[in-house]
């Protein structure tokens, strides 16, 4: 009987593994699959919008001078997207 268990569970493994594809794709779906020009191009630029915000924010009351060089030069390349 724990033979024909045994058994069982290495196929149930080995129909697991073979299928993982499918499973991975059906109980999670990339939900950028069906993304339009549109929705990727919204998509970045909430992203950009995102990071400006965190970089404005990061600013504080000093301006600025509160950032560092890199984050200087990232919020100007951002204003001019």
């Amino acid at each position: 009987m724990s033979e024909l268990l045994i058994l069982g569970v290495i196929i149930a493994a080995v129909l697991l593994f073979v299928n993982r594809t499918w499973i991975k794709n059906r109980f999670f779906p990339d939900p950028q699959k069906n993304y339009t020009i549109d929705d990727k191009f919204n998509a970045d630029k909430r992203e950009r919008e995102k990071e400006i915000d965190r970089l404005l924010s990061k600013m504080g009351k000093n301006g600025v001078n509160d950032l560092s060089e890199k984050d200087r030069k990232r919020l100007d390349e951002l204003s001019k997207m």
